[in-house]
């Protein structure tokens, strides 16, 4: 069975949606790491609780990216890591760790990239920026992951209207909601190999 490696930075919640699709038979895959550049995440207490792997390597007791970039390596090496999803993990993959997984590193993002994406786009401030914008569209974004900050070809999206009373934190639930669908999906169809990439075009099969 292939094996996943899930980054996270904090609660967990779209990996606990992709372990809710593996349970339930949607995604044919093992996880076989969780691990988070922050301790104290929740995310790896509720990978203990599976007794999946759950590892913290702290971007703060490094002294530049590379060698904490090198410490993850280490580890999805070490837990024969075969796909890398990012549920929610906020720190920047070197170069070297990209090109260890081409084609098979995805990330989730909380907008329509390319629309509010990119360096500083993460979290609430995604969606504060859309309120201040004044978009009427918003949503979220599967995509493969680049030497960029979502950069990659995107895989799949799911538009979340704005509705005209809602705060920061309303329209962040709607976006996770949409998150929490997309994100098994393009994990399922990664490891069954039904995911083409041509340049920027991603092309979807079965």
């Amino acid at each position: 069975m292939k094996g996943i490696a899930v980054l996270i930075s904090g609660g967990g919640s779209n990996l606990q949606a992709i372990l809710d699709a593996v349970d339930d038979g949607r995604i044919p895959a093992k996880i076989n790491l969780v691990l988070s550049d922050r301790p104290g995440a929740y995310g790896l207490e509720r990978a203990r609780k599976r007794g999946i792997p759950a590892v913290c390597v702290d971007r703060k007791q490094f002294r530049d990216p590379d060698s904490f970039n090198q410490a993850v390596l280490n580890e999805l090496k070490k837990h024969n890591a075969e796909y890398v999803v990012l549920a929610g993990y906020l720190s920047i993959l070197s170069p070297e760790l990209v090109n260890s997984y081409p084609d098979r590193i995805i990330n989730i993002h909380p907008s329509l990239i390319p629309a509010f994406c990119g360096k500083g786009f993460y979290g609430e401030k995604v969606h504060k920026a859309v309120l201040d914008y004044g978009v009427k569209i918003t949503g979220a974004t599967v995509h493969f992951v680049d030497e960029g900050t979502d950069t990659g070809p995107i895989i799949l999206q799911k538009a979340v209207e704005v509705l005209p009373d809602d705060t920061v934190e309303s329209l962040a639930q709607r976006v996770l909601e949409a998150e929490h669908e997309l994100l098994p999906k393009a994990v399922a169809m990664l490891v069954k190999g039904r995911i083409r990439v041509s340049g920027r075009k991603v092309t979807l099969e079965g």
